[in-house]
């Protein structure tokens, strides 16, 4: 699922509910910039964690 991922979508990390939701930066050979709203940007190995789309805004 992380492959999909592109710039400008809205992501949770299951993992790290506290963070909230971020904004896809960048998806570049499985690493992904997430800039959450409560942690800040983070980049996330997509061979580690799956990150999940928010689909409802």
């Amino acid at each position: 699922m992380n492959a999909l991922l592109e710039p400008g979508m809205l992501v949770t990390n299951p993992a790290r509910p506290d963070w909230g939701v971020g904004q896809v930066q960048s998806n570049v050979a499985g690493r992904i910039t997430v800039n959450f709203r409560e942690e800040g940007k983070v980049v996330i190995h997509g061979s580690h964690v799956d990150l999940v789309p928010v689909l409802d805004g």
